[in-house]
């Protein structure tokens, strides 16, 4: 299997694979299992394999465990830290006894308070990105920018990014300190960033553009036929838009796409992949399993026609999709 392209990632020149590996299966988030049990010995092979196909951007998070997901990964880039580009965030905020508050946080205090503990988690001395989780509703961007500023000052942190948050205050926080990337869900099953012009307004800002979430949370790799699919702990049976009716008609547009698959001769979930990456972004789908990394990264090379992505729209327009993403 050939290694992945790399690509610019935004215009400050950070270069990363156009493919990224999430983490954030890989242990439980608050006590749940996120897409199923995960296996920490397969989930390490699984980064180390990552590496070999070129794909050595990892995307994890303090909250995911917390704390649990950026420690395994500290533990899987034991002595190859420069072979990885390692992207983690914070702003959901974590107490001393790292439980998990739910509240964001984002002022200037808890930016440096926060950094520090992901740096000892991942054991490294500096982070490749770093993200806004969300969006601090009580802390000015401004402010929250400004401290991530002296991070990069400070040498802890290289690139900085904003998670899920709007084109307005896209710009405002750009105008603080360059913002690398823009990392939001984006997939066919969801297109609020083409309908809330987020997209391109980071083509327009020159903001690198990173797609989580690509398979609709494995919604599009066709596995999932009855909402019993999902195990009693996974954090998917909680959001709207895989309950009830909401499921099975959007099941109904996951057999559409299926067809398309088959008549391509590739799975469900790397024509999903690769019509995300024809967008021009960078993806990260999350595996805890190299079966799966394998088929993500083969969707790299996967060429869509003018016709087949045509298709693809007339199945899943923007807007398609029933219910709500949370």
């Amino acid at each position: 299997m050939s290694t992945i392209k790399k690509v610019a990632l935004g215009s400050q020149g950070l270069e990363v694979p156009v493919e990224g590996l999430g983490c954030m299966g890989m242990t439980t988030l608050a006590g749940m299992n996120v897409y199923g049990v995960a296996d920490e010995v397969e989930s390490i092979a699984t980064i180390h394999r990552a590496r070999e196909l070129g794909v050595n951007l990892l995307d994890t998070a303090d909250l995911y465990g917390p704390m649990l997901n950026e420690r395994l990964v500290a533990k899987a880039i034991a002595g190859q830290r420069a072979q990885y580009l390692i992207a983690t965030k914070f702003g959901y905020e974590v107490d001393d006894q790292e439980a998990l508050t739910w509240n964001i946080n984002g002022q200037p205090n808890y930016v440096h308070k926060a950094i520090d503990r992901s740096l000892e988690n991942l054991g490294t001395d500096y982070i490749d990105l770093y993200y806004l989780h969300r969006l601090d509703p009580n802390t000015p961007i401004e402010d929250t920018v400004g401290a991530m500023s002296e991070l990069v000052q400070a040498g802890k942190v290289r690139y900085i990014g904003l998670s899920e948050v709007s084109a307005d205050i896209l710009r405002r926080a750009h105008q603080v300190h360059p913002i690398t990337a823009l990392q939001t869900e984006y997939s066919l099953f969801d297109r609020r960033v083409e309908e809330e012009a987020i997209l391109q307004t980071t083509r327009e800002l020159g903001i690198g553009f990173v797609a989580y979430s690509p398979l609709g949370r494995g919604f599009l790799s066709g596995d999932i036929k009855t909402p019993d699919d999902f195990e009693a702990t996974d954090v998917r049976r909680m959001l709207p838009r895989y309950q009830g009716e909401n499921f099975y008609q959007n099941l109904t547009l996951v057999e559409k796409i299926k067809a398309l698959a088959a008549e391509k001769g590739v799975t469900p979930a790397q024509l999903a992949l690769a019509w995300v990456l024809a967008q021009g972004v960078v993806a990260i789908p999350g595996t805890k399993r190299r079966k799966y990394l394998e088929e993500n990264v083969a969707a790299a090379s996967i060429k869509l026609s003018a016709a087949e992505l045509a298709e693809l729209e007339a199945i899943m327009p923007v807007g398609s999709t029933m219910g709500a993403a949370y």
